[in-house]
């Protein structure tokens, strides 16, 4: 005689879906905690790609750049520089009236990380040895380039709603132009070289 099919009992049914169900729940916390962070350095990620991208085409063209913070669209080569943008632009700079200034490249930041706050300058300049340099007037709507401090520039990215567990980042531009990414809750050292620099009493 053939044996009868033995499938799972409501018992054993229950049981199962109880414990995926605590699993679940544990996993839930780090999974969240996960996604925030990413996006966090998904837009610091961008915003370092488009700071490194205006020093390097300080450089490239021997002209001054202007690197902005906007809310406008990001293939727009007429855009307003404003605080905490949701986007980055840069632009070259007309130093002269026989010049001509020329939209170079943009980027999305909010797009890829909702919920995301930047804060730091709206505008940061650029000469054309790659070094930071303020102007008053670099052509950009709402663009002004302040002077920088003797510790260059910062930028602070983390979530407007902070939560325990979120990982802040920070992108620093040195009075050379070099851009570095780092940790604010850790102080640089041999220890932790991706700390950042102590602040200047």
């Amino acid at each position: 005689m053939q044996r009868g099919q033995r499938g799972f009992t409501l018992v054993e049914l229950i049981v199962t879906v109880a414990i995926m169900a605590i699993l679940a729940a544990l996993a839930t916390p780090s999974m969240i905690g996960w996604v925030r962070n990413n996006k966090i350095r998904t837009v610091t990620d961008s915003l370092q790609n488009g700071l490194r991208l205006a020093q390097t085409e300080a450089t490239r063209r021997s002209r001054q750049v202007v690197f902005s913070l906007t809310n406008d669209k990001p293939t727009s080569s007429t855009y307003t520089a404003v605080a905490n943008g949701s986007n980055w632009a840069v632009n070259t700079v007309t130093l002269m009236t026989a010049e001509t200034s020329a939209f170079v490249e943009a980027g999305i930041l909010r797009d890829v990380g909702s919920n995301v706050t930047i804060s730091g300058p709206k505008s940061i300049c650029f000469n054309s040895l790659g070094r930071l340099v303020p102007n008053p007037s670099p052509g950009v709507t709402g663009a002004v380039c302040d002077p920088p401090s003797a510790a260059g520039y910062s930028y602070d990215i983390q979530m407007s709603d902070v939560v325990e567990g979120d990982r802040p980042l920070r992108v620093t531009v040195a009075l050379g132009g070099q851009v570095r990414l780092c940790d604010p809750a850790r102080t640089l050292s041999d220890s932790q070289p991706d700390g950042c620099p102590a602040a200047a009493p």
